[in-house]
C-alpha cells in the first residue's frame, strides 16, 4: 500500500471516531443540561403529567369499505366541523389561533365545548 491510500485510511478512522466522540458528548450535554425535557413539553409527550381524559373523535373502520352509510357518517362529522367554524364570528381575528379553539390544553383553561 502506498503513503497516499495509508494516509486517507487514517483520515477516515480519525473522522469517524471525531464524530462518535463529539456525537456521544452533545447527547451526554443534552440530556444531563435538562433540555431533553424542552422537547417533549408539549402536553401529552409527558405521560407522567397527563392529567386529562382525550377527547374523543371520530374513526373510521379500519376495513377500508365505502358505501352510503360511511359516507353519509363522514359528511355528518364533516358538517359539524363546518357549523363550528361557521359558529365563529371574526374569521380572521386571533381568535380561530387560540390555545382552546385548537384544542391545546394550558395550565389556566380546559378545553370545554
Amino acid at each position: 500500500m502506498n503513503k497516499g491510500g495509508r494516509n486517507l485510511i487514517i483520515l477516515g478512522v480519525s473522522a469517524v471516531i471525531i464524530a462518535i466522540l463529539t456525537t456521544t458528548i452533545s447527547v451526554i450535554v443534552y440530556h444531563s443540561s435538562g433540555d431533553i425535557y424542552l422537547d417533549r413539553s408539549r402536553p401529552g409527550f409527558l405521560p407522567e403529567k397527563v392529567e386529562e381524559e382525550p377527547k374523543e373523535e371520530y374513526v373510521f373502520s379500519d376495513d377500508g369499505t365505502i358505501n352510503s352509510d360511511v359516507v353519509d357518517e363522514y359528511v355528518e362529522e364533516f358538517q359539524k366541523i363546518i357549523d363550528y367554524i361557521d359558529k365563529l364570528e371574526d374569521a380572521y381575528s386571533s381568535n380561530p389561533l387560540s390555545d382552546s379553539t385548537l384544542g391545546i390544553p394550558t395550565g389556566e383553561n380546559s378545553v370545554s365545548e
